[in-house]
């Protein structure tokens, strides 16, 4: 028969274990889950009223009084009547040249004149078509370009109301010593119409918001290192190519 005795309950626990510990370590976490919550609250606010002021910025939007008047006009394609309000706006006599930026390769000058039922002398004497912006950060940069050739110092900006705020980001970063005068096209009147019940005209500002955002953070990191330029990506490949054939060799 032993004569050794069990050990006792608190000799076999090791200091800091049992109930006690879990107890910290679920007060801990639930401490943790209660700052992600908050934090994620506090950045879904954030993002709500983001947002609502992005909104606000495109309802509150309309076109400058007739009497403004510009060195240049610029148009960025891709949204509905976009160039019929630019040409329109040529002929009014608010600016003296028009460049209607982003256009495909494919198509001419020619093309768009027959299209929007122009004039051929307007075309012919001022308007310029800029094939070499493939995004809104090519158009920036094509702009500046043709702005900077002409020596132009106000310049309309002509594009859609929810896509005005990110091309003016872009265009002010690119070109921060002209005047650009935002000259909106509004399909949609959201100060009239309940916008919240269009599911179209929702999804098209939560991703304009979206694209905003990511412009006004890429902003503050620098200069993006694709200028959204033809030429640009052209040349690289070119470049990439003559490195491929070289290292073959």
């Amino acid at each position: 028969m032993s004569n050794e005795t069990p050990p006792s309950q608190d000799s076999a626990a090791p200091a800091g274990t049992g109930p006690r510990r879990y107890s910290r370590r679920a007060r801990v976490l639930t401490l943790l889950a209660s700052l992600a919550g908050l934090a994620t609250l506090a950045l879904g606010v954030v993002v709500v009223a983001g947002f609502l002021n992005f909104v606000e910025r495109v309802v509150e939007m309309r076109v400058p009084d007739a009497a403004v008047k510009g060195d240049g006009i610029v148009v960025l394609t891709g949204g509905q009547q976009r160039i019929e309000h630019a040409l329109d706006l040529l002929r009014s006599g608010a600016a003296k040249r028009l460049l209607i930026s982003g256009v495909n390769p494919a198509t001419t000058g020619t093309e768009i004149q027959r299209l929007t039922k122009s004039s051929k002398s307007l075309f012919v004497c001022c308007v310029d078509i800029g094939h070499d912006a493939i995004d809104t950060i090519g158009n920036a940069y094509e702009t500046a370009r043709w702005i900077s050739e002409r020596g132009y110092k106000r310049v309309f900006l002509v594009t859609n109301n929810y896509h005005m705020p990110r091309s003016l980001l872009e265009l002010r970063r690119v070109d921060p010593e002209t005047d650009f005068i935002p000259y909106p096209v509004i399909n949609n009147d959201l100060k009239q119409s309940n916008w919240l019940g269009e599911p179209d005209v929702v999804r098209r500002l939560v991703s304009e918001y979206v694209k905003y955002t990511v412009a006004s953070v890429r902003l503050m990191l620098g200069p993006p290192s694709d200028r959204g330029l033809r030429t640009d990506r052209t040349r690289a490949s070119a470049a990439g190519l003559v490195s491929s054939v070289e290292r073959a060799e």
